[in-house]
């Protein structure tokens, strides 16, 4: 049996159908939705399942229903007795890390994203704005163009993707001095709200006493942390990290590269797509790093552990 460190997606690895074939399969899952749907007020089944697409998509529905996936595909593995020797999350996806860590409960863990979700909602109205993916430009290089364009640095995925944020205006400029100094691709993502930046600011202020309210757990497995690339080290630290993620930049390629630096080397994304996968291959491609969505992808992983 490996020793496996569980990646959670986060916004964007939504896709009408997730988790589908694990509720068909699995009483365990079935019930899961069941009690996340009771939480939230919602029907999970029917969003995850049925969409349609342009619902799903909102902010304030897609971070509760990614999560409850990423749960989802957690607890089949814990079914098959894989369980994490530490875990990260992507932006959203760190939530899931937590509750995996046993940093927080089920209700706690959907009753952050699902205000999460409302605020940074809230917050793109009030502040509208923009993102886009840098390809193939020193991330230095990226900063020092943000600057200039007032725009900011929002994930750092891998050397050769850098997403930036922040108005609108500021966001194309960026994008049109990304060109010009020799990035291979600048592209404009398909989102709702200008995500860790300084436009979230009263998302942020408003997501915090929330946050604070919650009982958070000591972490029983390492857990690296978005904004810093460390490890959570207790759970006093969890409130002022989770409300800082939403305007600063998630250090995905800091945190894999402290991870692999720490020893580990077998890798499995835990939710919808394949996004944690593609990169950590750029990441470090002496690793491995397989996924689990569904199950076919469950059937690998597990002739693998073998």
């Amino acid at each position: 049996m490996k020793e496996w460190v569980f990646l959670f997606p986060g916004q964007g690895s939504q896709y009408v159908g997730m988790g589908r074939e694990f509720h068909e399969n699995y009483a365990e899952v079935r019930e899961l939705f069941t009690q996340a749907s009771d939480i939230l007020q919602m029907d999970l089944a029917r969003l995850c399942f049925e969409g349609p697409e342009e619902v799903l998509v909102q902010t304030e529905n897609v971070q509760p229903a990614v999560t409850v996936v990423n749960l989802a595909c957690h607890t089949v593995l814990q079914l098959h007795e894989i369980y994490p020797v530490a875990a990260a999350g992507h932006s959203l996806g760190e939530y899931s890390a937590l509750y995996a860590a046993g940093v927080m409960d089920l209700k706690s863990l959907l009753h952050l994203v699902q205000w999460r979700g409302k605020l940074m909602q809230e917050a793109a109205e009030n502040e509208p704005g923009a993102m886009a993916a840098i390809m193939d430009l020193d991330v230095e290089r990226v900063r020092e163009i943000c600057r200039l364009c007032d725009a900011e640095v929002a994930n750092i995925n891998c050397t050769e993707q850098v997403i930036i944020t922040g108005p609108e205006g500021a966001v194309n400029s960026a994008m049109a001095l990304s060109g010009e100094a020799g990035a291979k691709k600048c592209l404009k993502l398909n989102v709702s709200g200008p995500w860790h930046s300084r436009c979230m600011e009263l998302a942020r202020r408003k997501f915090l006493p929330i946050v604070e309210a919650c009982s958070f757990h000591d972490p029983q497995i390492l857990v690296v942390n978005n904004v810093d690339g460390l490890p959570l080290r207790s759970a006093s630290e969890v409130p002022g990290k989770l409300t800082d993620q939403i305007c600063r930049s998630v250090l995905w390629q800091q945190s894999m590269e402290r991870m692999i630096e720490a020893g580990y080397n077998h890798f499995v994304e835990v939710g919808p797509k394949r996004v944690l996968r593609g990169l950590m291959r750029r990441i470090n491609r002496n690793v491995k790093v397989l996924n689990v969505e569904d199950t076919e992808s469950l059937s690998i992983f597990l002739q693998a552990n073998q």
